[in-house]
């Protein structure tokens, strides 16, 4: 019997928006993927990149980060230092041989359960079709291929 490959997705949700969209998905029956395993934090901007390295170095295949809109962080500019961490922090993914699609930044207020149940289900789609994470820590792009340590 082979089963079919199904991604862990950790999902750092913001408690006064993200968490809360989150629990009215499943209060108002909203189907969507069981995939993210649901971390709540004060603040998006709280999500240190080391949370998410550690998340990908104990076996997630994916990242995704859920805060309040621009605009209407409970911290005031919280979800800027987020967006402003994610950017870097997808972008030295990347350079490691990490898929963009990996790590995700979702804007999803309190009454946005719909919003927060399509993202996860996205999310599980992309990394469903990318296959599991093969990241070994501390190797390179050119060290797994060396192919392009030539170029």
């Amino acid at each position: 019997m082979n089963n079919p490959f199904e991604p862990v997705i950790v999902g750092f949700l913001c408690n006064w928006c993200s968490y809360r969209a989150a629990d009215l998905a499943g209060t108002a029956r909203l189907k969507y993927a069981p995939n993210m395993r649901a971390i709540r934090v004060m603040c998006s901007g709280r999500v240190d990149p080391q949370f998410v390295l550690k998340a990908f170095r104990e076996g997630a295949d994916g990242v995704m980060i859920a805060g309040c809109h621009p605009g209407a962080c409970h911290y005031v500019e919280g979800n800027i230092k987020a967006l402003k961490r994610f950017v870097l922090l997808r972008s030295l993914l990347q350079q490691w041989g990490i898929e963009k699609e990996r790590l995700q930044i979702v804007w999803a207020s309190a009454s946005e359960g719909t919003i927060l149940a399509e993202a996860v289900n996205r999310m599980t789609e992309e990394i469903r079709a990318l296959g599991p994470l093969q990241w070994q820590p501390g190797r390179t792009v050119a060290q797994r291929e060396p192919e392009l340590a030539e170029v």
